[in-house]
Formats: C-alpha cells, sequence, structure tokens
C-alpha cells in the first residue's frame, strides 16, 4: 500500500472567493495530490483546505499554496474574529497510511525550512514537530496574534525555528507541524452574547481545567449574530464530540440558553461520528463492521 499524509492548512482569507479558489488551485497543480475539502468562514475571516497524497507531492502542494497565499493576503489588513500570525496561519502534517509520526515531524522540518528560507516567512514548529515543549500548543505560538508577534518575535523566547526574527512584511509568519487527527468544531449558542460563549469555553478547555484534548474559545458568528463555542478536538478519542455537546449544552442552560446548532469544520474521521451514534442511540455491542458504507469500500 502507498504512503499517505493529510494535510490541513489554515488561511487567513474566509470572504474573497477568488483568492480562497487560488489557493485552493495551487494546491491542485500539484501532480499526485487529491483535493478533499474547502471551507471558509466569513465571521472567522479563514479558510480551511485539505488535501491528501504522498509526502513529497504533499510538501510541494503545501509550499505551493502557502506562496499563493503570501502573493494574495495581507495580514496588514486583516481582521477576524479567530486567532492568526500569518497569512498561511498553520499547516499541520497528519500521517494516514503507511506513514510513521516520525516521517511527518522530518517533513514538518523539510517544509519550514522552505518556507523559510525560499518565501522569506518566519516559520515556528509545533506539536509533535516541536523543538521546545512549550511550543507544542498552537495557542501558545499564537499569543499576542499577528499584532503582538511583530512587536515580540526578535525577543529571544519568540524567535522562530526557521527564518529570521521578523515578520514578513504583508504573509506574517506560519507554524507547521506534524499531529494526530483533529477534529473542528463549533457549536452555536442562541445567544448574541459572547460573554457566555467565552464563559463556556474557558469552562470546557484544557488549559482551564476542563476536558484533555480539548482548546476552545469563545467567539461572535457576526453572519448569524451568534455567540459561538470554536473548538479544536485534538484527540476525539480521549474526550468526544458527544462529551462535549452535552457539557456546553449544560453549562449553556446554566444561563438561560439554548445551543442551536454544531458545525464540523473540514473533514473528520468516520468513527468520531459512529462513537456519537453509538452513545445518542445508546447501541450495545456496537461494531464498525456493521455500517454498511464500511463494508462497501474498495469491494465494488
Amino acid at each position: 500500500m502507498s504512503k499517505l499524509v493529510e494535510c490541513v492548512p489554515n488561511f487567513s482569507e474566509g470572504r474573497r472567493q477568488e483568492v480562497i479558489e487560488a489557493i485552493a488551485a495551487a494546491v491542485t497543480s500539484i501532480r499526485g495530490v487529491r483535493l478533499l475539502d474547502v471551507q471558509s468562514d466569513a465571521s472567522h475571516n479563514r479558510c480551511v483546505i485539505t488535501f491528501i497524497g504522498a509526502p513529497e507531492a504533499v510538501k510541494k502542494a503545501a509550499f505551493a499554496s502557502c506562496a499563493r497565499a503570501a502573493e494574495l493576503i495581507d495580514m496588514e489588513q486583516h481582521r477576524g474574529a479567530h486567532p492568526r500570525i500569518g497569512a498561511t496561519d498553520v499547516i499541520p502534517l497528519i500521517p494516514v497510511q503507511n506513514v510513521s509520526m516520525e516521517e511527518c515531524v522530518q517533513l514538518a522540518n523539510d517544509l519550514g525550512a522552505s518556507i523559510a528560507g525560499q518565501l522569506h516567512i518566519p516559520v515556528y514548529l509545533y506539536e509533535e514537530a516541536a523543538r521546545m515543549q512549550s511550543r507544542r500548543s498552537l495557542p501558545v505560538i499564537r499569543k499576542g496574534e499577528y499584532e503582538g508577534l511583530k512587536e515580540e518575535i526578535a525577543s529571544p523566547e519568540r524567535r522562530p525555528d526557521f527564518g529570521e526574527p521578523k515578520l514578513h512584511p504583508t504573509a506574517g509568519a506560519t507554524v507547521v507541524g506534524a499531529r494526530p487527527c483533529l477534529i473542528a468544531y463549533n457549536i452555536n449558542l442562541a445567544t448574541s452574547d459572547v460573554r457566555i460563549a467565552k464563559k463556556i469555553a474557558n469552562s470546557i478547555r484544557e488549559a482551564r481545567g476542563g476536558y484533555r484534548y480539548v482548546r476552545a474559545m469563545g467567539v461572535l458568528d457576526e453572519k448569524r449574530n451568534l455567540a459561538q463555542v470554536t473548538i479544536n478536538m485534538v484527540n476525539y478519542e480521549g474526550t468526544p464530540l458527544f462529551r462535549v455537546f452535552e457539557t456546553v449544552k449544560s453549562e449553556a442552560a446554566r444561563y438561560g440558553v439554548n445551543v442551536a446548532g454544531s458545525e464540523i469544520v473540514g473533514l473528520a474521521p468516520m468513527q468520531a461520528f459512529l462513537d456519537v451514534a453509538a452513545f445518542y442511540l445508546q447501541l450495545e455491542n456496537f461494531d464498525r463492521k456493521q455500517v454498511l458504507e464500511e463494508n462497501l469500500i474498495g469491494k465494488e
């Protein structure tokens, strides 16, 4: 079986469709990669592109998309609800098939060196590729966002892993890393009071004593005028979706607020959804092999 790596870069553009399409086109211009998904959010002013392929092809596609984003996105003009430090904010590499995490770490290092050396964009390494334990967490690297990093990047504790300690004049900085599969999950509240979303986010996020493997913050979805708990589930097996959803619903009720709905950003593993189904249906002795489509994959 061939080697497969998934790449899910996040770009600081969610409003100009022509820019999003141009970045996606840079991905598909590389032979050997398959574009799986493109999602954007105008309120966050951010898009997430998912593609898969052989390690070397994925590295080339990630570089090409980063280069295109640097041409089309000016961080001096960027505004949005989601934290960010660069035009290409983060590039995670995820082992999928016949690829070890160590290989993805090396891929992240090679990609980071290329971005810094050829595009003159400083690069930080995170998660499994982090060179310092203190930089494993993406929120730590993004502290102060683009504006704050511009002032502090020359300080010893904030110097990049690759490139000079100064932001690219328009593209800012980029974070590259290797990690397991992450689920980007948003829960919308039936209120515009973002203070409630922030309080709920603090109650579930690992850094505040909440659930392990959960990173969360409260923002306002300006398009729908709804407060939103936006969540990164970095290990959906360690802390499943249903547990977080039930907790957010319970916490919201304390403030007299209902959950308006929830959404998955990008792609997620089938098992995550099967776990939710098994929980809410109280299925006994449920097995993944009972899913019809699972038995059809690769057999037609």
